[in-house]
């Protein structure tokens, strides 16, 4: 991983978590990044958005990092159980997921639904986490590359910058799976993603951009891939409900 890029460890908690477990895991994660501030890692959890407010109060000027996993593309309106970027905002968030696979697969998330969705992100100043990943059947019938090159070309907004995107990549077939890529698969997808980025946003925006992989991350196999060069850090699933498994996963990043 390159120096000039500040890793970043991110939990996604999807539909998990209750009012009690907010202290035992956002607030243990809290006390644990003011203790060690400052760290050479930044810290991000994504709760149910039912969370965000306590965990907001919770873990107060600590430097935990708060983000959604979702947003609309419109900023109000007659959009039953959905959430707006704007929103997020008010609740204390600075990032938001937009585009995971179980967006895309569960509610058929086009890229284009998805740019619109990062495109209101960046409306509110929060920083758009875009997902990407090719399914099984994808990578067996040897067209990761294509999807790939795709979804980064048609899911990220035209004024994307290294400052207010991110970009995650997490093979569908990996994610709580406990299925892991080789590095040499993991780097080679990152390696195409940075020269697609340098395509679309500039090649010194690429290389400045965060890339994070995703799809069963674990303290097990943390260091390995943290090591790789274009791994910028991780979007971690069903690790990061554990403020111990998660604590470990981010001390792998190298210093």
């Amino acid at each position: 991983m390159s120096f000039k890029r500040r890793p970043l460890i991110a939990g996604n908690w999807k539909m998990n978590g209750l009012l009690d477990f907010v202290k035992n895991l956002a607030g243990v994660l809290a006390d644990k990044v003011d203790q060690n501030d400052p760290t050479h890692f930044d810290m991000l959890i994504c709760p149910p958005a039912t969370l965000l407010h306590p965990i907001k109060i919770l873990v107060g000027k600590s430097g935990l990092l708060l983000g959604g996993q979702d947003c609309h593309m419109a900023k109000s309106g007659a959009h039953t159980g959905d959430i707006s970027a704007e929103m997020l905002k008010d609740l204390g968030s600075s990032h938001v997921i937009v585009g995971h696979s179980e967006r895309r697969v569960d509610y058929n998330e086009t890229n284009e639904v998805v740019k619109s969705k990062a495109e209101a992100a960046l409306g509110v100043n929060l920083t758009a986490i875009i997902c990407v990943g090719e399914t099984e059947a994808e990578r067996n019938q040897g067209i990761t590359v294509d999807v790939v090159k795709s979804q980064i070309l048609g899911s990220i907004p035209e004024r994307a910058t290294a400052e207010n995107i991110i970009i995650a990549y997490e093979p569908v077939w990996a994610i709580g799976t406990g299925q892991t890529p080789t590095k040499g698969q993991v780097q080679e997808v990152h390696v195409l993603i940075r020269k697609t980025l340098g395509d679309k946003i500039g090649l010194k925006e690429a290389e400045q951009t965060r890339l994070l992989y995703g799809g069963s991350v674990k303290p097990s196999n943390a260091i390995e891939l943290m090591d790789l060069n274009d791994v910028d850090g991780a979007l971690v699933g069903g690790a990061s409900l554990s403020p111990i498994d998660f604590w470990v996963i981010a001390e792998s990043c190298p210093k």
